[in-house]
């Protein structure tokens, strides 16, 4: 038998700074497969437009379209469709592929692998957000363009060998939508314990303050990131307290809009925006925060999402605060502080009540981080993954790693189990 060769497509970010399709890869790559990755150059790093790194061939095109609006959209995703083909062909001539998993957003990339699906091709469908509603929350309701999105995101899943989904709510929506239930795949968002690693705090991230919150992820509409700026107005200039430094780990289309904010609402001495930092600073971070948030606020394409940020937090022992979401409490369980409404001020007093709570935050902490190593890390959504891959695709292909027995890493993964969380 063969080794299996693999082509994954991104279009919202570079690899290898998307850390879920990273984790993805790595797990196929140990498997014994041979793996390629089309994506977007990045704005700082990930700026080469080909590289090899531990074994996987990376094709990066420019993008020169950020999309804001319809037609911010139609041009980022055209461009990103068409070198998305071009390099996928060269790729075929040159190397050859079985397997072709595209991660949305978009969900366009059905059109993509199209052609090769005649050509016997198998085609993974590994929807990380519900587009339909990821666009509503972004533009506002548009009745066409949703329908639209759900006629793309129909084809992907009837097109699709194997479906892979974040969490039960992606799987029951998908279910409803058109996508067999045999070959939909849960494969949640948990951190790497290999790869998160705990180094010393550095009190120097924290300035002149007593405390750091921290906030790391996309900033774009839906991501709510104007919350912690306006919590932070709330915690300054109407509690009247200065000993709490945010920092916000990231970018995306609202950066110079939350500046803006920030500066307009007199917080901008309290607010770090750092940007996107390397693994290194990154865990500088998170072992010094003393809270973490999850501003995403309480709409339908957020209630329905797992954040990879909320399991991040945990897996360092932090307290997250996050509003009152469907899968976020799936997540952190009783280790989270809930926000009952979408309301700045009560996010504010919900950082400085578990701030000024350091035994209940020590405890609810170390909780979050047991809870990451027992049923929410990486491993147990790696097995999902293989196993997915084991009983769609390679029974299908006849493929596998020769060295590699796949019964030592797949652990079945049914339903409605999971992965052993409590829905708390």
């Amino acid at each position: 038998m063969g080794k299996a060769r693999i082509v994954f497509i991104i279009e919202n970010v570079s690899f290898p700074r998307d850390r879920r399709v990273r984790q993805e890869v790595a797990s196929l790559a140990r498997f014994g497969c041979d793996c390629s990755v089309i994506c977007p150059m990045g704005k700082t790093q990930d700026t080469k437009h080909f590289e090899h790194i531990d074994g996987v061939k990376i094709f990066r095109y420019q993008q020169p379209w950020q999309g804001r609006g319809v037609l911010g959209y139609l041009c980022e995703y055209g461009w990103a469709m068409m070198w998305s083909f071009l390099l996928l062909v060269w790729i075929w001539i040159k190397y050859g592929f079985d397997v072709l998993h595209a991660a949305n957003p978009p969900d366009l990339f059905c059109f993509v692998a199209a052609p090769f699906l005649l050509l016997r091709k198998r085609f993974v469908f590994d929807q990380h957000d519900l587009c339909p509603e990821l666009l509503e929350a972004k533009i506002g309701p548009t009745s066409i363009l949703k329908k639209m999105m759900l006629i793309a995101e129909h084809c992907s899943y009837k097109l699709a060998d194997l479906v892979v989904v974040t969490n039960e709510s992606a799987y029951d929506i998908a279910s409803q939508r058109g996508a067999r239930s045999e070959k939909i795949c849960i494969v949640r968002n948990g951190p790497d314990l290999d790869h998160f690693v705990g180094v010393p705090a550095d009190p120097r991230l924290k300035g002149d303050a007593q405390h750091l919150a921290l906030y790391i992820g996309a900033m774009a509409v839906q991501d709510g990131v104007d919350r912690v700026v306006r919590a932070v107005h709330h915690i300054v200039h109407e509690r009247g307290r200065k000993d709490v430094k945010f920092a916000i780990l990231g970018d995306g289309d609202c950066l110079s809009d939350l500046q803006r904010l920030a500066h307009s609402l007199e917080v901008e001495p309290y607010i770090d925006f750092a940007g996107w930092v390397d693994d290194t600073h990154l865990f500088s971070y998170l072992s010094t925060a003393d809270v973490c948030l999850a501003p995403d606020p309480p709409i339908q394409s957020n209630q329905i999402s797992t954040f990879i940020k909320i399991m991040e937090y945990m897996c360092y022992g932090k307290v997250t605060v996050s509003f009152d979401l469907t899968e976020s409490r799936r997540t952190a369980g009783p280790t989270g502080i809930y926000v009952e409404k979408d309301d700045p001020a009560l996010f504010g007093d919900s950082i400085l009540n578990i701030l000024d709570s350091p035994e209940l935050r020590e405890r609810l902490g170390e909780a979050a981080a047991e809870r990451i190593r027992t049923c929410l890390h990486w491993g147990m959504s790696s097995s999902a993954l293989l196993e997915g891959y084991e009983r769609v695709i390679w029974n299908r292909l006849r493929l596998c790693a020769d060295s590699v027995d796949p019964s030592k890493h797949i652990a079945s993964t049914q339903k409605g189990d999971a992965a052993g969380i409590d829905e708390a």
